[in-house]
């Protein structure tokens, strides 16, 4: 059946703030390096042992020794090896790592000045590259898949690992309580590092499969159409947008990683309600017609797919010829949405064999109103009210609520809020429950 193509305009609600270098960050930044420096040095007389863990990731927990993966930094363990201590050399690697992130561009630019400041970036771009770590990827890949896994899911953190939040974390958390037998997969250069370790070890610690594993992008797009954009991108010919570029690989990545390998793909701004292992070739509507009840705006936020679906091919064609890294949603929400509008329009769908959810499966809340579930109940029909919208939730067939980050990443946690509360019945740790 065909399904008519609606408007696909929406308002452009999220800004992007920038990091650019300047003299006082530098001076902060050698001030940091320079005391880690010399705290080591008054401790460098306790005994401590270098090893090597490279053949250490995490990869099941129900060994007895705590482990950690290792390419990219030495290690060192003080006599309670259960607390891992990173060298002077690797402390001041991770520091540098966080303090800059060259996909970011800078401001108030032209194209032409843009494309200067991209290729003398190129050389730093670790991401574009293959490297003895990210050569790795696939056998490690397969590897943790075979694992004993219920489902596969896959993350995408291309930030510093430092900027991996208590939000971020609650993802993981209450996706864990609903599939405890799942694998997850978080694609990312930064969280395969000690500190992403540290992030991720109190979920580890209670044997949930997890592994931060640094992509190899071009292994990834290989025999894609999005190959050759890929190449033409680190040929510097490609101009990557006033967009931080982390953005669009973002896209990019979740689309391979679904195409190589299947399963299910998450934002890092979810809160997982119920089992997902019922849905297969799936993607969400954000919205609907008021009118006709028509999808007119579909989200990537929750993708799940087979190996090699064909749709997912489209996808990456579409990537691959339309990129514009100057509109935000563009090679993202906007693409599937376009694709999918078109093979609708060509009476083509059925071909693809794939469900399109209603909004209440993983969008029951739109961005303008997702601060409500934020509120603490002040009054009685506060409080009735929050439990009206609890009912409806888990009565429905919502398998999670997006919480659209960009407008409530700043938002408190009231008590006996509805976020609250979803959290606290959909958690495993839960821990700092009211924290941003």
């Amino acid at each position: 059946m065909t399904v008519k193509r609606m408007s696909h305009k929406v308002l452009d609600h999220s800004h992007f703030s920038r990091t650019t270098k300047s003299s006082l960050l530098s001076t902060i930044s050698f001030a940091a390096i320079f005391f880690i420096i010399y705290a080591d040095i008054f401790v460098s007389n306790l005994p401590m042992q270098t090893i090597d863990l490279r053949n250490h990731e995490v990869l099941d927990h129900n060994h007895d020794q705590t482990q950690v993966p290792q390419e990219q930094i030495e290690s060192t363990f003080i006599t309670d090896q259960s607390k891992p201590q990173l060298s002077i050399q690797a402390k001041i690697q991770e520091l540098e790592d966080e303090i800059r992130d060259p996909l970011v561009p800078p401001e108030n630019v032209t194209k032409e000045e843009r494309l200067v400041w991209f290729r003398r970036k190129l050389p730093e771009l670790e991401i574009l590259k293959s490297n003895n770590l990210s050569q790795q990827f696939h056998g490690r890949v397969l590897e943790f898949l075979n694992n004993g896994c219920s489902l596969q899911f896959y993350m995408v953190w291309l930030s510093p690992a430092k900027s991996f939040g208590k939000r971020d974390f609650l993802t993981m958390d209450t996706l864990f309580k609903s599939h405890p037998q799942g694998c997850l997969m978080i694609i990312s250069n930064s969280m395969d590092s000690a500190r992403g370790y540290r992030i991720l070890k109190p979920l580890l610690d209670r044997g949930f499969k997890i592994l931060a594993i640094a992509p190899d992008l071009p292994f990834l797009v290989k025999n894609t159409p999005a190959e050759s954009w890929l190449e033409e991108l680190k040929s510097g010919r490609t101009d990557p947008g006033y967009i931080p570029l982390s953005q669009n690989l973002a896209n990019l990545i979740r689309l391979a990683m679904l195409y190589k390998y299947g399963g299910i793909y998450l934002d890092t701004d979810l809160i997982i309600l119920k089992d997902l292992s019922g849905l297969r070739n799936a993607i969400g509507a954000q919205s609907l017609d008021s009118e006709s009840k028509i999808w007119n705006r579909l989200n990537g936020a929750v993708m799940i797919f087979d190996i090699n679906h064909p749709i997912l091919l489209e996808f990456l064609e579409e990537f691959a010829t339309t990129f514009n890294g100057n509109k935000w949603g563009h090679n993202g929400p906007y693409l599937v949405s376009r694709v999918i509008a078109r093979l609708e329009g060509s009476g083509r769908p059925l071909d693809y064999n794939f469900t399109i959810l209603p909004p209440e499966a993983f969008y029951p809340l739109d961005w303008i109103r997702i601060h409500r579930i934020f509120r603490k109940p002040e009054r009685e029909s506060e409080s009735r009210a929050v439990e009206m919208t609890l009912n409806e939730l888990n009565a429905r067939e919502t398998y999670v609520v997006h919480l659209w980050n960009k407008r409530s990443r700043q938002l408190a946690i009231g008590e006996g809020s509805v976020m609250a509360r979803l959290i606290s019945e959909h958690c495993v740790i839960c821990q700092d429950l009211y924290v941003s």
